[in-house]
C-alpha cells in the first residue's frame, strides 16, 4: 500500500460512511443536556425519554467513539475530560443543525406561500373555485394564482414548471405527468329552443351528429379530445371558440348546437335557454384529472387543495 493510500486510512478512521461515525443529534443533545444540568436522570426528563433509554445512549454514544464521556456516580453524572471536548464538538454540530433546520423552515414557508394551478376550462370555471375557497379557510396565507387554459397548455406549464399543479379533463394523461382521477364528467350536446333539434322525437344518431357543424371547443381541449374519439374522427366545427363560456354563449344564441360538459349547462337547461339532446351510441362520458410531473408528487398546498378535490 502507497503513503498517500496509508494518510487517507488515517484520515477516514475506521473508514465507511462519516453517518456510522459521527453520532446522531439525539445523542448529542443527551450529551449537551447532561453538561447543562449535571445529571443522566434530569437530561432524560428534559428530552422527554426514559433514564434506562438515556443510560443506553450514552453508552452506544461511548463505543462508536471508542472513549468514556460520562462518569456516573449517586451524586451525579460528570463528564470526563474526553466528554467535556466533545460535548463543545457537539454544541458546534447541534448549533449547525439548527441553522439548517430554520433555512428548511424558511424554504417551506416560501414554498407554502404562494400556489400555481393551472386547469383545463370546465374546472377552472366550474369545480375550482369552490375548491379554491376551501383552501383559503384552511391556509389563509397561502396566494393562489390560477393559469386557465386547454389540457395542453396545462401539460405545458407543468412540464416548464410553471405550475405547481394541473387539472385536465381530456380521455389520456399528457406524457411526462403522474395523474389522480378526482371527478366524473359527461358530455352533452345541447341547442338553442329554436334549432330542430330540440323538437325530434327520437335521439341523434352518432352519424348525424358527426355529418352537424357544432360549435366546438378548440383542438387541445379536453372537450374535443374526448367528442372527436367519440365519433371515431374530428368532429365537423361551425364554429372553433376557446373557451366554455363562449361556446355556450354561442349556442344560446343560436349559432348551432354545441357539445359541452354537463357542469357548464346546468343553470341554461334548468332556465330552457338551451336544451338537451339525447344522443344514442356516443361515448360522452370522461374523467376529470388531477396532474403533476412525473415523479413529484405534490406538496404543501398543493397537496392540500389535491386532497380538497376528493371531499
Amino acid at each position: 500500500m502507497s503513503r498517500t493510500e496509508d494518510r487517507g486510512d488515517e484520515r477516514s478512521g475506521n473508514g465507511g460512511s462519516l453517518a456510522h461515525r459521527v453520532p446522531d443529534l439525539g445523542a448529542l443533545e443527551l450529551l449537551l443536556a447532561v453538561a447543562r444540568v449535571g445529571s443522566l436522570g434530569r437530561a432524560a426528563r428534559e428530552l422527554g425519554i426514559t433514564q434506562p433509554a438515556a443510560s443506553s445512549r450514552i453508552r452506544s454514544m461511548e463505543r462508536q467513539l471508542g472513549v468514556a464521556l460520562v462518569d456516573r456516580s449517586p451524586r451525579g453524572s460528570r463528564l470526563t475530560d474526553a466528554g467535556a471536548l466533545v460535548t463543545d464538538w457537539a454544541r458546534r454540530i447541534v448549533e449547525a443543525a439548527e441553522a439548517f433546520d430554520a433555512g428548511a423552515q424558511a424554504l417551506r414557508d416560501r414554498r407554502d406561500s404562494r400556489l400555481r394551478v393551472a386547469a383545463s376550462m370546465t374546472i377552472a370555471e366550474y369545480l375550482l373555485p369552490g375548491w379554491l375557497v376551501a383552501l383559503r379557510a384552511q391556509r389563509p396565507d397561502t396566494a393562489v394564482s390560477l393559469l386557465a387554459g386547454n389540457s395542453t397548455a396545462v401539460a405545458e406549464r407543468l412540464l416548464a414548471g410553471e405550475a405547481d399543479l394541473g387539472f385536465v379533463e381530456g380521455l389520456t394523461v399528457p406524457a411526462g405527468l403522474d395523474s389522480a382521477v378526482i371527478a366524473h364528467d359527461r358530455l352533452v350536446v345541447v341547442a338553442a329552443p329554436a334549432h330542430p333539434w330540440a323538437r325530434r322525437g327520437r335521439p341523434l344518431a352518432a352519424e348525424e351528429l358527426a355529418a352537424t357543424p357544432l360549435v366546438l371547443r378548440e383542438e387541445g381541449s379536453g372537450t374535443r379530445q374526448v367528442l372527436d374519439a367519440a365519433l371515431g374522427g374530428l368532429a365537423r366545427p361551425l364554429i372553433e371558440l376557446s373557451s366554455t363560456t363562449a361556446v355556450k354563449a354561442a349556442a344560446v344564441g343560436g349559432a348551432g348546437p354545441a357539445v359541452l360538459s354537463e357542469l357548464a349547462v346546468g343553470e341554461e337547461l334548468g332556465m330552457r335557454r338551451l336544451v338537451r339532446i339525447p344522443v344514442q351510441s356516443v361515448a360522452l362520458a370522461r374523467d376529470l384529472r388531477a396532474v403533476w410531473p412525473t415523479g413529484h408528487r405534490p406538496t404543501g398546498p398543493a397537496r392540500d387543495l389535491l386532497s380538497l378535490t376528493r371531499t
